[in-house]
């Protein structure tokens, strides 16, 4: 039996899980992706191996089972106990959306680092409770297992300070109030695999998903990125408004009545996609709609993804290389090929027939900007950094 690596992705009511088997002399091997959702309410749980072929469904639950997230986490650890015999579990990683500027690398979990996390939840409201939840539950459940956190925040530790900061105050500044990035462990993952297919150099990695944003990556390293404060920041997104002039929101304060909690519910919940095109936040149906408002809301995406690159090169002064990720990103012809358009200006030769295929390369040969498609692994990124953390302690 080998070692095992449950890599944990806690939402408000699902939990996505990974299963690695890990090895001395190479990367952890993925065995095993399932979901639990619908906690709190009828439950729902899947499982598919490392081809993509369902290994377990069930929908079927004793009259009011109410799974939370530690029954939920109970079973799962069952499950893989009866049914993954061929690992382990040894250790948990976790997502964790912020760490702060306490944390630039993954951290064995203990109740200090807990208790520092809480204090982040209001940076990041839709994410970090539920994160937490996983962990608390996770230690009741088994308190035997490590746990790692791994932080979405981490990987943009390294950028230069003027791209952290605010024209704020420096009191302000000073007390955490600055810019911090998120998608790290989908932007380190990237940086992992660039050497596989160009040389180190001037790259904007486009994360295009429900959560989008860019970072500008120098030799593998995030020296800017399009989110700040908090993962609202930047690109429009599923239902989140992206960059939005903060006297919008004063007035919705001042003139229009809203609170504190209908803010928060406008800029995460009701804007983006969603809010422009009042049909979906998902961009495969907004494609395949004929309705203008869908097609304004797409090209709202496209023109602010072609801009923020622009500025990103511009920190980066040059660029060598262009990588769309994620499930836009990776999945999205047309969305690739309208953004690329838009960079024509900046050396962007794009291959249509190649864009089509999905890539690994979408430019031509004589394009001065090489643009590629990879897909990113924040699971197996995880799994690396809960191997390395263990191992160093």
């Amino acid at each position: 039996m080998k070692p095992g690596i449950l890599v944990i992705n806690a939402g408000s009511s699902s939990i996505k899980f990974a299963v690695f088997r890990d090895a001395a002399q190479i990367e952890p091997q993925l065995l095993l992706k399932g979901q639990m959702e619908g906690l709190g309410s009828d439950p729902n749980f899947r499982v598919k191996d490392a081809s993509g072929q369902s290994v377990e469904e069930r929908d079927e639950w004793p009259r009011g089972s109410s799974l939370d997230h530690a029954g939920a986490l109970r079973y799962i650890l069952d499950w893989l106990d009866e049914c993954a015999s061929e690992v382990k579990i040894g250790a948990v990683g976790h997502r964790v959306v912020h760490g702060g500027l306490s944390y630039d690398r993954a951290v064995q979990v203990d109740e200090g680092v807990i208790a520092d996390l809480e204090r982040l939840i209001p940076l990041a409201p839709l994410h970090q409770p539920h994160n937490l939840a996983s962990i608390r539950a996770l230690a009741e459940v088994a308190p035997e297992l490590p746990q790692v956190a791994c932080f979405d925040t981490a990987f943009h530790r390294a950028q230069p300070r003027v791209a952290q900061l605010f024209a704020l105050p420096r009191a302000l500044l000073d007390s955490g109030v600055r810019r911090y990035g998120f998608h790290g462990l989908s932007y380190e993952y990237i940086a992992r695999r660039l050497p596989d297919y160009m040389p180190a150099g001037k790259v904007v990695v486009a994360h295009l998903g429900s959560g989008a944003s860019l970072c500008a990556l120098q030799d593998g390293r995030s020296v800017e990125s399009t989110m700040g404060f908090t993962a609202v920041d930047g690109l429009p997104m599923g239902t989140r408004t992206g960059a939005l002039d903060p006297g919008v929101v004063l007035y919705l304060l001042q003139e229009r009545g809203y609170d504190a909690r209908a803010i928060e519910k406008l800029l995460y919940k009701e804007s983006g996609l969603l809010g422009v095109s009042g049909i979906s936040n998902d961009m495969r149906d907004l494609l395949e709609s004929d309705d203008p408002n869908a097609a304004e809301a797409v090209e709202l995406f496209v023109y602010h993804v072609g801009k923020h690159a622009a500025a990103l090169a511009s920190a980066l002064e040059g660029l060598d290389a262009l990588v769309f990720t994620a499930g836009i990103g990776e999945n999205a012809a047309a969305v690739r090929e309208r953004v690329c358009r838009r960079l024509e200006w900046l050396g962007v030769r794009l291959d249509p027939e190649a864009n089509r295929r999905g890539g690994p390369r979408i430019s031509t040969e004589a394009s001065p900007v090489s643009v590629w498609v990879i897909p990113t692994d924040e699971e197996r990124m995880i799994a690396l950094h809960v191997r390395d953390c263990l191992r160093a302690a």
